[in-house]
């Protein structure tokens, strides 16, 4: 019997070969399947006595209620090659009943998980960008980069930046496009002469590549004035996700309060049910689950906004800059320890954690030694026990350092809304320099046009704020997430301002829970000048090495 315990005719192999990656090991990968086939396929194999293969031979090759051959069956070239394109749509079309049937007939919304797809956004706000990350788990977004694209293009004679509806309808159209092209014609300025500032500060030095160098440069300079960029600048993505994942999304956006991401949610949604439309079908507007969501989140946003004024009406508002640690436990040692040691025993994991509570500090912190020592990198991602300790941080810095740590999926975050209360960012590159006037102009008359709007379109005023100005969110995290963010962010190479960031919550939990320093080892405290050049070098030297 082969290794896979199956056995195919030669026919039937000729067939396989074209979808599958091995026909007779018991180890192998889909291909040349759409989506909707691959997440009916996997979910029907929970229920299946045949293996994989066999099944797809079986329930959908040779079933004709599936579509399968309209719907895979394409071939390259020409007019035939686009009808065909169109048939498979019109075919998955034709067969979304079935598949529809599978899905439910499971009756577990993790079966969404089993197909995905690779939706590009383009042209949308920076706003936009953080609020489709928001939805963390199941989705992984990739998203143009400030630092090393320069954003001072122009399509058609104008700069880049979202045109907000209501905003286009309001009396506050003209203000609002005149700062927004005042902030990108600032950030278009300053780049040739902080250009020349931070090469004369740091010149080539004979030993290191010319591209390397230039590369490093162009990345120090954009560091320094993506702060110009207003929360409008246009930005492009691209986000694979599942289909559970992509459900969710559309149904928050769908009925979100910004104009912008309704239409994102529509023409997602469009998009998507082209390729696996039995995954997204409830987040159709008219589907009774969208409806009662919608009701849902309208209800409870209501309810909230009263409670909120009725309770916070007498409160500070908040005036703290920085990081402040504001929940942790002092006892999690403890918990933390127990936990290493329970994979390794049959005791309970309360009584580990009673007795790990009785150890001298010594044996204590040989436990916890244990899950660090035998690091050599910060890839190497310790134990979960790591995350039976959590932290929560409130943080006010400005919005370019909260879209680098906003990346971070495996925590618990939330913002207030952007403003321009919480003062701003300058780089110290440009103070006391002739840049520094037009910088802290432009973000001067961006704040008074601001408030002009946020006193009748507070979410629709988000969109001017540019992206120095520091803005107010809050993570909760387990040790275990918090020592990758802060080893990671923290590296030489990163933006100066979020490896402060990274920096000061680790210093923050070591100082309160100092058994914990030992799993913060690869976090760089050392300050770098023109940072992303030992980067760049490397890059370099790997592309000479390849070639």
């Amino acid at each position: 019997m082969i290794e896979g315990y199956e056995e195919f005719t030669e026919s039937q192999l000729k067939i396989l070969n074209r979808y599958v990656t091995n026909t007779s090991s018991n180890i192998f990968v889909l291909r040349n399947l759409p989506e909707v086939i691959k997440g009916a396929l996997f979910s029907r194999y929970s229920r299946s006595s045949l293996g994989l293969r066999s099944l797809l031979l079986k329930d959908f090759i040779l079933n004709e209620e599936t579509a399968f051959q309209a719907i895979v069956g394409i071939h390259v070239g020409g007019d035939k090659e686009e009808h065909e394109l169109e048939d498979q749509v019109v075919a998955i079309k034709k067969a979304q009943n079935f598949y529809d049937r599978i899905l439910d007939g499971y009756g577990d919304d993790s079966i969404g998980e089993l197909g995905g797809a690779h939706l590009a956004l383009e042209n949308v706000s920076m706003i936009a960008a953080k609020i489709i990350e928001d939805s963390r788990i199941g989705g992984s977004p990739l998203e143009k980069s400030t630092r090393y694209i320069y954003f001072d293009q122009k399509v058609d004679g104008e700069f880049l930046f979202y045109r907000e509806p209501i905003l286009m309808t309001s009396a506050f159209k003209d203000p609002y496009l005149k700062t927004c092209n005042h902030l990108f014609e600032t950030y278009s300025a300053l780049i040739p002469p902080l250009t020349e500032i931070i090469e004369r500060k740091f010149p080539k030095e004979h030993d290191i590549s010319k591209v390397a160098y230039t590369a490093a440069l162009r990345a120090k300079v954009l560091d320094c004035l993506r702060g110009l960029l207003p929360a409008s600048a246009l930005t492009n993505m691209g986000m694979y996700g599942n289909g559970r994942f992509f459900e969710g999304l559309l149904q928050k956006l769908n009925c979100h309060n910004l104009a912008e991401m309704q239409d994102v949610g529509r023409k997602s949604f469009q998009e998507l049910t082209k390729v696996v439309p039995s995954f997204v079908r409830r987040a159709d507007p008219n589907h009774k689950y969208q409806r009662t969501f919608s009701n849902f989140r309208e209800q409870m946003a209501n309810d909230l906004k009263v409670l909120t004024d009725r309770h916070t009406d007498t409160l500070e508002k908040m005036q703290h800059g920085g990081v402040r640690l504001i929940n942790y436990d002092a006892k999690s040692p403890h918990r933390v320890a127990a936990a290493l040691l329970f994979e390794y025993c049959d005791a309970g994991l309360l009584e580990l954690q009673e007795h790990c509570q009785a150890l001298p500090e010594e044996d204590l912190n040989r436990i916890l030694d244990s899950a660090c020592n035998f690091r050599e990198n910060r890839r190497h991602k310790s134990p979960r026990a790591l995350e039976h300790a959590t932290f929560t941080f409130e943080i006010v810095a400005d919005f370019g350092i909260y879209r680098d740590l906003h990346r971070h999926r495996m925590l618990t975050q939330d913002r207030q809304l952007l403003t321009c209360n919480f003062g701003y960012f300058t780089p110290h590159e440009i103070v006391g320099t002739e840049l520094e006037k037009p910088y802290r102009d432009a973000m001067d008359e961006a704040k008074k046009i601001y408030e002009k709007i946020a006193e009748e379109l507070p979410e629709e005023a988000q969109y001017i704020v540019p992206m120095a100005y520091n803005m107010h969110w809050y993570f909760h995290v387990n040790l275990r997430a918090l020592q990758w963010l802060c080893e990671l962010r923290s590296a030489s190479a990163g933006h100066p301002t979020y490896r402060f960031i990274a920096q000061e919550m680790a210093k923050q939990v070591s100082k309160v829970v100092p058994s914990f320093e030992r799993f913060f080892k690869f976090v760089d405290y050392e300050g770098y000048e023109l940072g992303r050049l030992g980067q760049e070098i490397r890059t370099v030297e790997k592309k000479m090495a390849r070639s």
